[in-house]
């Protein structure tokens, strides 16, 4: 079974060149300078570039050439939305606008005092919602895998303002205590529902006309604490615009058995992938899942 090992390609150098860039020089020229790094990652990175490949070529049914091509414009929006990120966390000199699509139900969840899960997947740059979530009235935790080079965050954090509470996902289940705990304390929970590790609990589910797996976790959160469910999505839709999506709150209910407690779950990570698939298709170039994720269509 394919799965994410929990690392991006990347190192320390790479990140202290854009940081510079980006207070120095601007976006812009970060812009132009990502260009070559994207054309370099087309070039070298044989395994990333089979996989998204065939993400255009089966998954999406784009032509040879089309796929091609889509691979490099998929590296450099990528690299944009890592560039948007780290300005906007970095306060540097980066005006973004944005549309709001749906932010009354993640308002009303907010009032309403039950909690919830905002479940999000790595399309387009969640991390942009920054500018949604800080207009809710209540307690905000962003789930994080840290996994990640620990000199590239310590690095980072320099730049950036911590305006929520992060929960780290490490070896150990310190997260899962520190989840439940801001579930029973009817707080909002931010996670991404289309990663798992080796190990980790998975259902399998047609995506976008093939089978995938996916992470049970996420799911049977909002089933165990019968917490509302929003669907969330940034998309980045120019080069200073993202558009931000989040869908009606739904309620999936504990199951007395084993056999119902699975469908339910099926039933959960069905509206989750349907999710997925319309916004995949509204924005082909915002795939982000670079390692196997049809491992079986291989």
């Amino acid at each position: 079974m394919a799965t994410w090992k929990g690392k991006t390609r990347g190192g320390l150098t790479g990140y202290k060149i854009f940081i510079t860039a980006l207070k120095y020089l601007g976006l812009p020229f970060a812009y132009f300078l990502l260009r070559f790094v994207a054309l370099y990652f087309f070039a070298f990175g044989p395994e990333s570039f089979s996989n998204i490949f065939h993400f255009y070529r089966k998954r999406l049914g784009f032509g040879y050439l089309r796929s091609v091509l889509a691979v490099y414009r998929n590296y450099y929006v990528f690299g944009q939305v890592l560039l948007d990120k780290t300005a906007t966390m970095g306060g540097f000199d980066a005006k973004f606008t944005f549309d709001f699509d749906g932010e009354q139900h993640l308002k009303q969840m907010a009032t309403d005092g039950k909690g919830g899960l905002f479940i999000s997947a790595h399309i387009g740059n969640f991390e942009m919602a920054g500018q949604m979530l800080e207009r809710l009235d209540t307690t905000v935790n962003i789930i994080m895998l840290d996994a990640e080079h620990q000199k590239i965050k310590k690095y980072l954090s320099t730049f950036t303002h911590k305006s929520f509470n992060i929960i780290p996902i490490g070896s150990e289940n310190s997260h899962v205590y520190a989840i439940s705990h801001a579930l029973e304390n009817h707080e909002i929970v931010c996670m991404h529902g289309d990663r798992f590790v080796q190990g980790s609990k998975t259902i399998a589910c047609d995506f976008l006309g093939e089978k995938a797996y996916f992470p049970t976790g996420p799911f049977y959160l909002a089933m165990k604490y019968g917490v509302p469910v929003s669907f969330v999505f940034a998309m980045k839709e120019s080069t200073r615009h993202y558009h931000y999506y989040a869908t009606p709150p739904m309620y999936y209910n504990q199951q007395p058995t084993p056999g119902k407690r699975d469908e339910m779950l099926k039933q959960i990570i069905t509206d989750y992938k349907a999710a997925m698939e319309e916004k995949v298709k509204q924005y082909p170039y915002q795939w982000f899942n670079y390692y196997n994720f049809w491992h079986e269509s291989r």
